[in-house]
């Protein structure tokens, strides 16, 4: 099975791949002002995992809304601050791996990010 790991650091896309990682908005920057216009690996790889990310967690409110509107907060409201605590800790473990100038790879959604937006 064949990993998603390059342990080599590199500063080359280090600045897009760390901003993509502070908010949707900088990952609008990052992609935009930084990454666009000088393509690099790091940067590519890191864009697409907070792009899944961001997705996922956009989903999640979505669905949190919807069950709240449904059921009280008590009923489901333990169960989504897990996910939304999960959903931090994964991005934690990505923005260590950008500040590090690796391609880490972040578990359960990093490999999917990788083929879901293969032209980023």
């Amino acid at each position: 099975m064949e990993t998603n790991f390059n342990p080599t650091p590199t500063e080359e896309g280090k600045p897009a791949a760390i901003i993509s990682y502070l908010s949707i908005i900088g990952w609008l920057i990052s992609y935009f002002a930084i990454h666009k216009d000088k393509r690099t690996d790091l940067g590519s790889y890191h864009l697409r995992q907070t792009l899944l990310l961001y997705l996922v967690g956009f989903v999640l409110q979505i669905t949190q809304r919807i069950f709240f509107s449904i059921m009280p907060f008590d009923t489901m409201g333990m169960l989504f601050n897990i996910v939304y605590l999960a959903l931090f800790i994964l991005w934690v473990i990505g923005l260590i791996g950008a500040i590090q100038g690796v391609k880490k790879e972040i578990p359960l959604i990093g490999k999917q990010a990788q083929t879901m937006f293969p032209s980023i």
